[in-house]
């Protein structure tokens, strides 16, 4: 019992850690998905039905994979978690939705859960193992 009590002192301690971790775990497979759409455009047109979404696939890959890369570091994570908000509105909102839920390929619920994931990571930021608290530590350490 007093191993389990000592786990779980160092669990509830160590909280910040695991948002980091699942902020480098987004951040990095949101990088993939963006890779992944770069190799094969031709997943982005079987997923949206056509052609004509040609803009919103070149904003989605770039972005993606910029910016899931920036997010996973936790460098300029407010503004890559920010810019990759309105790519899942639209993926929920205009692909997904008419889908419904629970389906074996891309759902609703997973780019749901992606979304609010990147809103919070846009109003709390990236956490302590990141780019931007190394950054930040070091200019306070030159202020003083």
């Amino acid at each position: 019992m007093n191993k389990y009590t000592s786990l779980n002192n160092w669990m509830e301690n160590n909280i910040v850690t695991a948002y980091s971790l699942i902020r480098i775990f987004v951040g990095f497979a949101l990088f993939v998905r963006g890779v992944l759409l770069f190799s094969d455009p031709s997943i982005f047109t079987k997923l949206t039905g056509a052609n004509q979404w040609y803009w919103w696939f070149s904003y989605a890959v770039v972005i993606h994979t910029i910016c899931g890369f920036l997010v996973g570091l936790g460098y300029l994570t407010r503004l890559s978690a920010f810019l990759q908000i309105p790519i899942l509105l639209g993926a929920i909102f205009i692909f997904h939705l008419k889908e419904g839920l629970v389906r074996v390929e891309q759902s609703l619920e997973l780019s749901t859960l992606v979304l609010v994931l990147l809103i919070i990571f846009f109003l709390f930021g990236s956490g302590s193992i990141s780019i931007d608290n190394y950054l930040k530590k070091k200019q306070k350490n030159k202020l003083n």
